[in-house]
């Protein structure tokens, strides 16, 4: 990739110049590339919920303990996204996101070994690499996908692209529940009665049902990273530390408080997501809640990463017309008020008003993204980096969850995600608003 021209004296236009003549996307074909790769992750993560409960069963943990998998997975983005932004500099981002592909699918493929061991640290450790390659991904494609057209449509293009995130999510409960935790598990009584011979049986039964999905994805990693490395993509380096010629250091970037703002945006609202989507199953599975058994219960989280998809699809036509802001803060308060119902109600009304959070997450990551990224130039990849980075929400709130949930009960636990709902409200109403910009001689935005 080769070095951008340094900016000149005189600040090309800002992106609030540009016509409603121009496209909404200015290339069209790498939008359509990029989707799938945001269909894979989506799809990755989400399996998280359904491989939680199945570890709870055949490790017997309580929630405290099952949580240390989204600890691990998120805790990733938290310890690599500063080295994934080096490596998306160095590389470009066509490069950095084979780069990821190619790591997620050596994670999947550590499933293999971690199953036939059944060793639960062998399962945190196949996660741990899958995450490093995901979050290579998401300091790549978030912003790349933002930057393949005007900046009017950033949000709306980037929320597009993640509503095809969002049919992996819709995806994942509904795969992982017919091969994942249509296994009985049995429980330790069960499990000592067992001869050797049944006992080894039943252990093989229990890895082959986590590694033949894993391994199957680890394929389609490999494969997908082989089309994208042949796929010719736009370069796109003005954008990234190999367009920043006055070096701005993080510290800087973070002294515009719409970037600082949306790190803790991200780190809340991945926080709250994670934390309803882990815990979903056990939820739904709760006598006074839905009474349903696990495999069941999958179904319904199906439905809850489904209202995401669509949420998605419609919020990427309302943004190109109305105020992301503005929407960005309704959903966030009808969410909060979804959180309250669940938690002061019972059976179906709890039921459903858990799963309709779906629909009004939608849009909360791409547009806290787009809005914490905006108008940085050159900046843009060191943002992401720090906007990927706060994705550790996913690791620190569920585990602060799952001790509440073993202390005050599951259900008043939810007063976690609450919190973090009505953060986004500020966000959107405020917290968001571009206060202070870098003067275009020493940034190079343009």
């Amino acid at each position: 990739m080769a070095l951008a021209a340094a900016p000149s004296p005189t600040p090309a236009p800002t992106p609030d110049h540009h016509t409603g003549h121009e496209p909404y996307t200015s290339h069209p074909t790498a939008l359509g590339v990029l989707t799938t790769i945001f269909f894979m992750w989506g799809f990755l993560t989400c399996l998280n919920d359904i491989l939680i409960p199945h570890l709870k069963s055949i490790f017997q943990l309580n929630y405290a303990q099952v949580m240390l998998v989204q600890f691990t997975f998120f805790g990733a983005y938290f310890l690599m996204a500063l080295p994934a932004g080096r490596l998306v500099a160095a590389l470009g981002y066509k490069k950095g996101i084979v780069a990821g592909l190619a790591i997620a699918g050596v994670g999947a493929l550590g499933f293999w070994p971690a199953a036939g061991l059944h060793l639960y640290p062998a399962f945190l450790g196949a996660l741990f690499v899958l995450a490093t390659g995901i979050t290579v991904l998401q300091v790549a494609a978030n912003p790349y996908v933002a930057l393949l057209g005007p900046e009017k449509t950033s949000s709306s293009r980037l929320t597009l692209a993640q509503a095809l995130n969002s049919f992996g999510t819709f995806l994942a409960p509904w795969f992982g529940g017919l091969l994942i935790l249509s296994n009985v598990v049995k429980s330790p009584t069960e499990l000592a009665a067992l001869e050797p011979a049944q006992r080894l049986l039943y252990d093989t039964q229990q890895a082959q049902a986590v590694q033949g999905p894993y391994i199957g994805l680890a394929v389609v990693l490999f494969l997908l990273a082989v089309f994208v490395w042949l796929f010719r993509l736009p370069a796109l380096s003005e954008a990234t530390d190999k367009g920043d010629h006055a070096r701005h250091s993080f510290a800087e970037v973070l002294r515009h408080p719409h970037v600082l703002f949306g790190v803790l945006g991200i780190f809340f609202y991945v926080g709250a997501e994670v934390s309803i989507g882990s815990f979903m199953v056990n939820y739904l599975s709760m006598p006074e809640i839905g009474h349903l058994s696990e495999q069941q219960a999958a179904k319904y989280v199906s439905w809850y990463w489904g209202g995401a998809m669509v949420g998605r699809f419609l919020g990427s036509a309302l943004m190109a017309k109305f105020s992301p802001r503005k929407l960005l803060a309704t959903f966030a308060a009808i969410n909060a008020l979804l959180v309250l119902t669940t938690m002061s109600s019972s059976g179906a009304l709890a039921m459903y008003s858990i799963i309709a959070i779906g629909l009004f997450n939608s849009i909360m990551f791409p547009t806290i993204f787009a809005l914490g990224i905006e108008r940085l130039g050159p900046m843009t990849s060191k943002a992401s980096s720090l906007l990927i980075m706060a994705i550790v929400g996913g690791a620190i709130i569920p585990p602060l969850q799952g001790l509440f949930a073993d202390h005050i009960g599951l259900q008043h636990a939810f007063f976690l995600p609450l919190l973090c709902y009505l953060y986004i409200v500020f966000y959107g109403l405020s917290g968001s608003r571009i206060r202070s910009l870098p003067t275009p001689d020493a940034s190079g935005i343009h």
